[in-house]
């Protein structure tokens, strides 16, 4: 009994060695939060830049060494950044979640509404609120910008 112990833990041993490295070379995905914009900083030129999906983040080319990452909704996609001689120096996932700094969720049973606290709390529009308050605000948001583009405009 011993004996099949000692094997046991010799193979689990093992086994969680050779697995290891693996955890440990997997990286985090790059964090973009959704509506903020994230500077990066390459190590050298970029010839061509490949998103995977254009919806989840925004790319912008400053210059040839800076980018500039704009999360657009959430969930996961990859970049992957050429150099000038066309050879893949950067493939990262890029991971885009909601901008939760500074808002309150209030739910209301299954219904959920969100309020952006800077320090006064208004309604904002986040992905997964109930669909009423959700139109209500983004018609309000609608309204209002009108309202500055016309006066803007001298009207």
């Amino acid at each position: 009994m011993a004996l099949r112990t000692a094997v046991a833990y010799l193979l689990s041993t093992i086994v969680f060695l050779a697995v290891s490295p693996n955890l440990a070379a997997a990286k985090e995905p790059l964090s973009v939060e959704m509506d903020q914009a994230k500077v990066i900083e390459l190590e050298k030129p970029a010839g061509t830049v490949i998103v995977g999906n254009p919806a989840i983040v925004d790319v912008q080319v400053l210059s040839s060494n800076r980018l500039v990452l704009t999360g657009k909704s959430s969930g996961i996609t990859n970049v992957v950044i050429l150099g000038e001689d066309g050879e893949a120096f950067v493939d990262e996932q890029v991971s885009v979640q909601t901008f939760e700094d500074n808002t309150v969720r209030v739910y209301r049973q299954a219904s959920r509404s969100t309020y952006a606290c800077t320090p006064k709390c208004v309604p904002t529009v986040t992905v997964g609120d109930d669909m009423n308050s959700f139109g209500a605000v983004v018609q309000q948001q609608t309204q209002r910008q009108n309202i500055v583009e016309q006066a803007a405009k001298g009207n």
